[in-house]
């Protein structure tokens, strides 16, 4: 389970405990003392030490001896400051935001363990951040993991985020975000060795998981890969290839991220299996699709049977099952050229 909840039970419980033990000791040294000192008989012994720690303002049941008295006192005395010490800890869960936190990680693990085809975000940093909500935008659920405190705090204002704080690269971690209902992991920690670890652990667990991992040196690509992880990103990379691509070619980078980031969706690039093409299609030219879509979509390219990237496809070019299709269009058309692919 998430720390803060784990965190929550060892602290109550370790009241509780405490509580109790405080409980039984003053019970049984006022009825011992009752008993052995002021001769009372034992269901007196008993019932008289009740009504002491109790504070509920019976009379004596018997008389007692000056010894008797301040023995007494000193039962109440403590037995008040067992229950404020009780009460306070009660009451610093609260105002503290202990219970609110308890509550929040324990809702939070509940529909952790509901999670099927799922992602998992390993590091929550900024480039964990932005796949957050890329992801969200795109209505995939997740769940972010994270080892920093400070972290898990600014992510708990977030009501609708999922997260565990924990360490990834341990089993049991990766266990509590459901890795094996998963079907995609992103390493986003700036620390190659981690993500290395992450990867290899991930890969062990569900070896039919999509992994996409950040690295920070070029020779952890290699050991990457190597690990388990289908594709690896290299950020600094990236951001230096966009801001060279910005001079060379300003308007192909502002078109390309004009499509591919823009929030309003009126126009997107998809990609479409063609594991549930209609047998209409199946080993029929490309021209044979094109005359049938009539939703104005536009095939940009192919990945044949997961290997060979084909950029404008010929309409010659002869369709399988293993196909993925990469349209250009808006959602409606989308969706039309997809019941068009599936239900000819």
């Amino acid at each position: 389970m998430n720390q803060p909840y784990n965190k929550f039970q060892e602290v109550s419980n370790k009241t509780i405990r405490t509580a109790i033990l405080m409980l039984v000791l003053l019970l049984s040294s006022g009825t011992l003392f009752y008993w052995a000192h002021e001769q009372y008989p034992l269901i007196d012994a008993f019932f008289m030490t009740i009504i002491t720690i109790s504070t509920v303002g019976f009379g004596m049941i018997h008389p007692l001896s000056d010894a008797g008295k301040l023995f007494t006192s000193g039962l109440i005395m403590f037995s008040l400051g067992s229950l404020a010490w009780v009460g306070s800890n009660l009451a610093r869960f609260v105002f503290d935001g202990e219970l609110k936190n308890y509550l929040k990680t324990y809702r939070v693990d509940k529909k952790i363990m509901k999670l099927k085809d799922h992602t998992i975000i390993v590091g929550y940093g900024r480039n964990g951040e932005q796949a957050a909500m890329e992801l969200r935008d795109f209505g995939v659920d997740f769940v972010i993991i994270d080892k920093r405190e400070t972290v898990i705090t600014r992510i708990r204002e977030d009501e609708n985020l999922l997260y565990i704080r924990g360490d990834a690269t341990h089993e049991e971690t990766l266990f509590q975000a459901q890795i094996e209902h998963a079907k995609a992991l992103i390493a986003t920690t700036p620390n190659d060795a981690d993500n290395v670890f992450v990867v290899l652990t991930a890969r062990s667990i569900n070896p039919g998981l999509k992994i996409i991992s950040r690295a920070s040196e070029m020779e952890s690509i290699t050991k990457l890969r190597r690990a388990g992880a289908t594709n690896v990103i290299m950020p600094e990379r990236i951001g230096g290839q966009r801001m060279a691509k910005l001079v060379t070619q300003p308007d192909v980078v502002e078109f390309l991220e004009y499509i591919l980031l823009q929030q309003s969706k009126d126009v997107s690039i998809e990609e479409i299996s063609c594991t549930l093409m209609a047998s209409f299609f199946v080993n029929k030219p490309l021209k044979v699709l094109y005359s049938r879509n009539k939703s104005g979509i536009n095939i940009i390219g192919i990945k044949i049977s997961g290997a060979k990237y084909v950029f404008n496809p010929a309409p010659e070019l002869t369709l399988s099952r293993g196909d993925q299709l990469f349209v250009l269009g808006s959602p409606a058309q989308i969706s039309e050229f997809r019941n068009l692919l599936e239900n000819q």
